[in-house]
């Protein structure tokens, strides 16, 4: 007879001997020392269990120690390489430990059981004891739960309350593919040292992803893991290109699921309705919404150079503020209004569809000239924002000599909020000398930079936040190179636009 036992001395690893003969006392295949220690504690032990016919549900359990490793929720080996998803290839039977407990204490006893229990998808918890129809078995978790000992103090006072024995057994469950997640789905599919994909952006229905080169063979299969394993998703697409053209569309691929791309989406309170394969949307963004939305006031001005499908343009117009909003994209511009109708604000947004440099050499100018020419006392604060991170810091020449008028109240300039990328190092350092220089003035000493979001390795997203200095906005105005500052603005600049924030990343997830 062949016994198998499954050791777990003084709280260490575990073993799994084999005794070739089923008396101990006669057996001489273990080394003396260690034939009198099992023979001295196997009567007391808990932890040793000797185990005999293997049974779908067994009081004695046989689990070797590989199956308690990382490995043990891995789908079947031979799915690696798998290109096109067969869902059947993902079935896979392992050991789980159980407690076998009377029906009519399950609910009880379950919320004291929540460190302990198994937490699997589409795993349930507690089922049908197959040898006794009074009985269910509580799926335990296989790495926290061996023995007994595994219970918390707090757990073996309950279940000596509700007299149930804190024995665990084992029960051979069958995973299949609904039972395993993406992330380890894909793990055992793609290539193995390889980065996974189990992330994505999601915009309404649709998934979004940027798979890297050697994820591509897996495209189509990554996709479909991509809408199975995440409710309300209905297309998986891909980007196939960068967001380098006129518009700030990108080329995508389909991957799995539905063509359709028409979507609507969520953010801040508000609704936005687009095509998504013809518009810019980014849902990483949604935090600098609101932190740009929160620096307005009711009744200020807000000039949205490229403003998509209304981010900006929307929130803040809700806040009583007066909008101007452009996008040179015919799409973008077709859904703004729809979006500034959806959320009731199209009374207080007007909306065109020029150049950046078009509106701001054309509508904002004339805005301007009208704003700054009010007295003090009714003048508003005017905010330009411009989220063309690739190429906005060029539009900036824009404002030079812009105006023609005598300066204003140098408190009462346009407060500029300007992104870009950098690569660069010192990337806040980076994109002040740069914006500096389309200028022509020092932006060091009056100007807030805030990191929005790391968009790739070495790769950050930013925003510089300055007052146009007179000597830049209006003609024949000596510039002074080294300070973009008037004296009265060092000591009147509002908090909002130059206070000393800490560095940081603000990203949507």
């Amino acid at each position: 007879m062949v016994l198998w036992i499954l050791w777990r001395p003084f709280g260490f690893s575990r073993r799994l001997l084999k005794l070739e003969s089923h008396s101990i006392t006669e057996s001489k295949s273990l080394i003396p020392l260690a034939w009198t220690s099992l023979t001295q504690t196997l009567s007391k032990a808990p932890d040793i269990l000797l185990l005999g016919q293997r049974k779908l549900f067994s009081t004695m359990p046989e689990i070797e120690t590989h199956e308690r490793d990382s490995e043990l929720f891995s789908p079947p080996s031979d799915v690696r390489g798998m290109t096109k998803l067969d869902r059947t290839a993902f079935k896979k039977t392992v050991s789980i430990p159980v407690l076998k407990v009377r029906k009519e204490v399950v609910s009880k006893l379950m919320r004291s059981l929540k460190r302990a229990a198994l937490q699997r998808p589409g795993v349930k918890r507690v089922i049908e004891d197959p040898e006794d129809k009074e009985s269910r078995l509580i799926m335990l978790d296989p790495y926290k739960m061996f023995t007994h000992d595994s219970f918390e103090k707090a757990e073996l006072s309950v279940l000596e309350q509700l007299n149930v024995s804190p024995q665990i057994s084992e029960y051979k469950l069958e995973l299949t593919y609904e039972n395993f997640k993406s992330e380890e789905i894909l793990r055992a599919v793609l290539p193995e040292g390889q980065d996974v994909t189990s992330g994505f952006s999601r915009v309404g229905h649709i998934a979004h992803l940027n798979l890297r080169d050697h994820q591509l063979p897996f495209k189509h299969l990554i996709g479909q893991v991509m809408i199975d394993k995440n409710p309300g998703i209905t297309s998986a697409v891909n980007k196939i290109n960068n967001i380098d053209n006129t518009y700030r569309n990108f080329q995508m691929e389909v991957l799995s699921g539905e063509q359709n791309m028409l979507t609507k989406v969520r953010e801040n309170n508000y609704t936005y309705e687009f095509d998504f394969s013809k518009v810019y949307w980014n849902p990483r963004l949604s935090t600098e919404h609101s932190r740009i939305t929160e620096l307005l006031k009711p009744g200020d001005v807000l000039f949205d150079v490229f403003a998509g499908v209304g981010p900006f343009a929307i929130p803040v117009a809700k806040k009583n503020c007066t909008v101007f909003a452009n996008d040179l994209n015919p799409e973008s511009h077709k859904w703004l209004l729809h979006n500034c109708k959806l959320n009731k604000v199209d009374q207080k947004v007007k909306v065109f569809n020029l150049d950046g440099k078009d509106f701001l050499q054309g509508p904002i100018k004339e805005e301007l000239m009208q704003l700054l020419s009010l007295s003090e006392e009714r003048k508003p604060s005017v905010h330009i924002v411009m989220n063309l991170p690739a190429k906005a810091i060029e539009f900036l020449s824009a404002f030079k000599s812009l105006l023609d008028e005598q300066p204003c109240s140098s408190e009462l300039l346009p407060i500029v909020h300007c992104y870009s990328f950098s690569k660069d190092a010192n990337p806040t350092e980076d994109v002040r000398q740069r914006a500096g220089a389309v200028l022509g003035i020092s932006l060091e000493a009056c100007s807030s930079v805030y990191l929005v979001r790391n968009v790739a390795p070495n790769k950050e997203m930013l925003c510089i936040t300055f007052q146009i200095p007179a000597a830049v906005l209006y003609k024949n105005q000596t510039r002074n190179p080294e300070n973009c500052e008037d004296p009265p603005l060092k000591r009147q600049r509002t908090a909002e636009a130059f206070s000393d924030e800490k560095t940081q990343i603000a990203s949507n997830t």
